[in-house]
């Protein structure tokens, strides 16, 4: 037997990119282990990253472009496969380029160059309807960050190596690391701001893992947070602790905003949030005397029903407070070059388009995924006929996924890029089998390469650990064939798909025995010496993370913001006549937790991570881990008529599914929770994954133009009302899923 080369490289499931080295042997993974003396990552890896080669390397691995035939599947050549698809789209973009639509997954973004490239290609067809995963997570921010900075991706992360007191709120970084923001080894980083006396506060429905490591921990009922932050920022007005100086000299709009929450004092929000008011006129205080303080927030309170106007006014607290671009409390990171500079001087994230149904505006080059059935089913010459997929899996990941599998249905043509036949490559017409991330060489993704969100920067790259395997391509190379088979040009510059054509035939003479595709490795090498930052080869010899400059206090204010007079605005217009709507929404919760409604929250799992590793069966054995299930506080269960163990029906306006039952004392009572990511049994190439139990929880949730939150075009998957009953009628036990 060959020995074990050891390759050292770098994790693509999360933000946290831990540093990582693989045992290859026969030109495969055979073990994986965190890189003990990365600079960036503490020699921190987490279980989802040590078994992820079982996922790559799982004999359900698409090997080669398949084509739908009946109800089956058949192999079909690259040559086939692009020649049928691109005719197709000369048809279609014949009557209407916007009959053409793309789905691009959250896969997709931790590849530096997939998501360029995707959006390159629809770019040459001249599309607008792009849709993708954030509108489900994260849209939110965009949203705040737009109107407040001016981009999309300015998202200031907390100092953490100096922050004194922490709010964290909708969010769980102990098991899903963190958002927006670069952090491996997260326990060890929070215990290291409690042992210099920083305080962290968890506000959050459920005792979580993370309160458990701060050690204070506030329950909040689900939906809530926007009423919270209302109160917190009234009480910063009311005792007079905003910086005014810092808020002259920096922001706009401070009495509008100041008008906008005069009215929402503590006691007026204590009994839709279940925070009595001194307690948080207490945390103000803490928050208002710490020498550094910051809110970290995350897809909890994204996910809720107001998350946009919750994000904004954690924004705005910061911000007022004089914490905002301030030692110890939020810092906005610098990139390997000035990524809004430049995005703001070439019009990037600006175009104006509104969608076809229900008039959203684009946000961050995309579309409400809430709103892609409907793209789909609604007719009228720019009806989507034709929807890429890539990246991504919006059967189990999208709200209402029972209508879009119907959307998805009538499509004239739907084309998915993975790894896997999974629920929604199972509908398609044609499948292309693409490159894990350990067959690809790499930079970090766009967020901390660009962007600088990193709570220790450093620099990155790696090789392909393992080749391709058999006729499998990575997406830059697919996208560029694509554009080439439908008659179109990349980003519609003629000059670069001749370029990058040419770069193609090269790399084929030099290397003929390998799938053909582009030389990934000189475009990357590229990327780095046009931003001044080296070559990808001497990158290469930091296999532990090259150090980078600290991001530095005072670096932001009145010299990064890309607004047109250079201010944070804190009362951008359509945010602050939101407010008015609230008064409503604060009846119907109250009304709502009269009647005892039920409010459903997601929680995330050590050994599972969005729909993803539910086929590695090291992280799915063992009868707890072989289903979801609705978690219950005991309280909720014995006035239903529930036991631990029993099976319950669970209820919302659109759907239903079926689930056993596990008592959760850590849950707020009122609140139940269902992990999301399971559900898998409708997938054709899912072996591991479609032999569990377990329910698609997003089913649950509502879909159309009446249901997206309108400032972002965020669905509502968190905080959504649902009816818990025992299950009526007839038991399955080897399978739960929906009714």
């Amino acid at each position: 037997m060959p020995d074990v080369e050891q390759r050292h490289t770098f994790c693509r499931i999360c933000e946290a990119s831990c540093g990582i080295v693989a045992g290859v042997q026969d030109q495969r993974v055979v073990s994986i282990a965190p890189i003990r003396e990365h600079h960036g990552t503490l020699g921190f890896a987490c279980m989802k990253g040590l078994h992820q080669h079982k996922m790559y390397d799982s004999p359900d691995r698409l090997r080669y472009p398949l084509k739908r035939v009946g109800d089956g599947f058949e192999r079909v050549s690259w040559d086939q496969a692009l020649r049928e698809i691109g005719g197709k789209l000369r048809q279609l973009r014949g009557v209407s380029p916007h009959s053409i639509g793309m789905y691009v997954g959250t896969a997709a973004g931790f590849s530096i160059l997939h998501p360029i490239f995707a959006e390159g290609f629809m770019q040459g067809i001249g599309s607008r309807n792009i849709f993708s995963s954030s509108t489900q997570d994260c849209a939110n921010r965009f949203a705040a960050a737009t109107e407040m900075y001016g981009f999309p991706f300015c998202q200031p992360f907390v100092d953490l190596d100096h922050v004194e007191c922490m709010l964290v709120v909708g969010t769980n970084p102990v098991v899903s690391k963190w958002t927006f923001l670069q952090v491996a080894h997260p326990v060890k980083r929070l215990k290291q701001v409690r042992a210099r006396g920083g305080r962290i506060i968890v506000i959050d429905p459920r005792y979580t893992e993370t309160a458990k490591v701060a050690g204070e921990h506030l329950y909040i009922r689900p939906n809530a947070d926007v009423f919270f932050f209302l109160s917190f920022l009234q009480e910063v007005f009311a005792r007079g602790s905003y910086d005014a100086a810092t808020v002259q000299r920096h922001c706009s709009g401070l009495e509008a905003l100041r008008a906008a929450v005069q009215e929402w004092t503590p006691e007026k929000t204590a009994a839709v949030t279940g925070i009595a008011p001194q307690a948080l006129r207490d945390l103000v205080a803490t928050y208002c005397a710490a020498n550094g303080a910051a809110i970290v927030t995350g897809t909890g309170l994204g996910m809720g029903q107001d998350g946009t106007l919750a994000q904004w006014l954690a924004e705005c607290i910061g911000a007022v407070t004089g914490n905002l671009d301030r030692r110890g409390g939020t810092l906005v990171g610098e990139g390997i070059f000035d990524f809004a500079g430049y995005a703001k001087k070439n019009g990037m994230f600006r175009r104006e388009a509104r969608s076809r149904v229900g008039g959203f505006r684009e946000l961050n080059g995309g579309f409400p995924g809430g709103i892609l059935a409907d793209e789909i089913l609604t007719p009228g010459r720019e009806q989507i006929k034709s929807l890429f997929v890539t990246g991504g899996n919006p059967l189990l990941t999208m709200a209402n996924a029972g209508r879009l599998r119907q959307a998805l249905q009538q499509l004239e043509l739907l084309v998915v890029t993975d790894i896997y036949l999974n629920e929604t490559a199972s509908l398609a017409h044609y499948v292309l089998p693409a490159t894990s991330p350990l067959q690809r060489p790499d930079l970090p993704f766009i967020f901390p390469l660009f962007l600088g969100m990193q709570s220790i920067p450093y620099l990155a790259a790696t090789e392909a650990v393992v080749p391709p395997e058999a006729e499998q391509r990575d997406e830059a190379s697919i996208y560029t064939d694509l554009a080439t088979a439908s008659g179109v040009d990349l980003f519609g510059s003629r000059g670069l798909q001749r370029g990058l054509r040419a770069l193609r035939a090269i790399n084929r003479l030099r290397h003929p025995r390998a799938q053909p595709g582009l030389p990934q490795r000189f475009i990357l090498d590229q990327i780095l010496r046009r931003s001044g930052n080296g070559s990808f080869k001497q990158l290469l010899r930091h296999p532990e993370g090259l150090p980078r400059p600290q991001v530095q206090p005072g670096s932001f204010l009145g010299k990064r913001l890309t607004t047109e007079d250079g201010l944070v605005h804190l009362a951008p217009a359509d945010f602050i006549a939101a407010t008015a709507d609230l008064d409503g929404r604060l009846r119907e919760h109250l009304a709502a937790a009269e009647q005892g409604t039920l409010r459903l929250i997601s929680k995330r799992a050590h050994s599972t991570h969005n729909s993803w590793t539910q086929n590695i069966e090291e992280l799915t054995n063992g009868e707890a881990n072989q289903t979801n299930y609705v978690y219950i506080h005991p309280s909720d269960g014995s006035r239903l008529g529930l036991a631990e163990g029993d099976i319950a029906d669970i209820h919302s306006a659109t759907a239903s599914i079926r689930l056993p039952v596990k008592w959760l004392e850590e849950l707020m009572p009122g609140t139940v929770s269902v992990p999301h990511g399971w559900g898998h049994q409708a997938a054709r190439g899912l072996s591991v994954a479609s032999s569990l139990a377990g329910a698609n929880v997003n089913i649950l949730a509502s879909d159309g133009a009446a249901s997206v939150e309108p400032l972002s075009g965020m669905s509502h998957l968190s905080g959504i009302p649902v009816r818990v009953q025992a299950a009526a009628g007839p038991v399955n036990r080897g399978s739960w899923s929906g009714l």
